[in-house]
């Protein structure tokens, strides 16, 4: 019933913002622990008995020469390989004719890969292709998809088993600025660098969302989760609040919800989010 709603709120939406999270991702296949994450990182699991990607990542490890070995392995399974479902071209089909716009917290760059307009798209948090000065001493980025598959390379052999904890020292990436240590441009701290394209992209958002603050609107929350509710579910929620004829959607796995201001034109699904969308494309 409530996948029936939804899909016919799509069909007869004005305007469809959506807003992406971490569960949308994990949807897609991206996950962060079990067995994907014991595959590509086996070693350092053994060395250092991580868990996950995630926890992994804010290890402090003894050399640039290592961590640049772990994240660039995080970069290339997360950002330069495709999802392994097809939960976003899905999502792409769905509204590949109706006039959208996607907010997003995921640094992954799926979204792109599935076809969707990059004018169309504002990544807050950052993204896993590019690197930015550590310091920051200057507010540029660069992309690092090049010097990402020679930390892969490098750590390889024949067949394609990872043999070194390590990457070659000159593969170790330096601000072309400062000199300094450079590191992936996602936000954590005061550090995050906000380029000339992230306030493009911000800018464009904010232009939509402006230009859409009445008639039928859909706000569409995919996968996001409690970490971060004010930079996309809270908003989504005034929104649909401020205009009566805003309908406010969710999908999620096991953090589904509304708020009873807008309980009346809300769809709440508690579901996978991949599997949502299959339906919908039968209906």
């Amino acid at each position: 019933m409530e996948i029936q709603k939804l899909y016919q709120a799509l069909q007869s939406a004005e305007a469809v913002i959506i807003g992406a999270g971490a569960g949308l991702s994990t949807s897609a296949g991206f996950t962060y622990s079990g067995e994907r994450f014991q595959k590509h990182f086996a070693d350092f699991i053994e060395k250092y008995g991580f868990t996950d990607m995630y926890t992994a990542g804010f290890h402090h490890f003894p050399t640039d020469e290592e961590h640049w070995a772990y994240w660039s392995r995080h970069i290339y399974y997360n950002r330069y390989i495709s999802a392994p479902k097809p939960v976003y071209d899905d999502l792409m089909k769905l509204v590949q004719n109706k006039d959208y716009f996607v907010i997003t917290t995921n640094v992954d760059h799926q979204f792109q890969k599935a076809g969707f307009d990059k004018k169309r798209l504002f990544y807050t948090q950052g993204d896993y292709g590019l690197f930015q000065c550590a310091t920051p001493c200057h507010q540029k980025t660069y992309d690092n998809e090049e010097i990402v598959r020679k930390m892969i390379a490098a750590q390889q052999v024949e067949t394609q088993n990872f043999a070194s904890l390590q990457i070659p020292t000159e593969l170790v990436p330096k601000c072309p600025v400062c000199g300094g240590k450079m590191t992936v441009n996602l936000r954590s701290d005061s550090t995050f660098v906000e380029d000339e394209g992230w306030h493009a992209a911000a800018q464009r958002y904010l232009d939509f969302v402006n230009g859409h603050n009445h008639g039928k609107v859909l706000y569409w929350d995919l996968g996001i989760g409690a970490n971060t509710p004010t930079i996309i579910k809270l908003p989504f929620m005034q929104m649909t609040y401020k205009n009566p004829e805003a309908i406010y959607a969710t999908i999620n796995l096991g953090e589904a919800f509304t708020v009873e201001q807008i309980q009346d034109r809300s769809i709440v699904i508690n579901g996978d989010i991949g599997e949502v969308l299959k339906e919908m494309l039968t209906l």
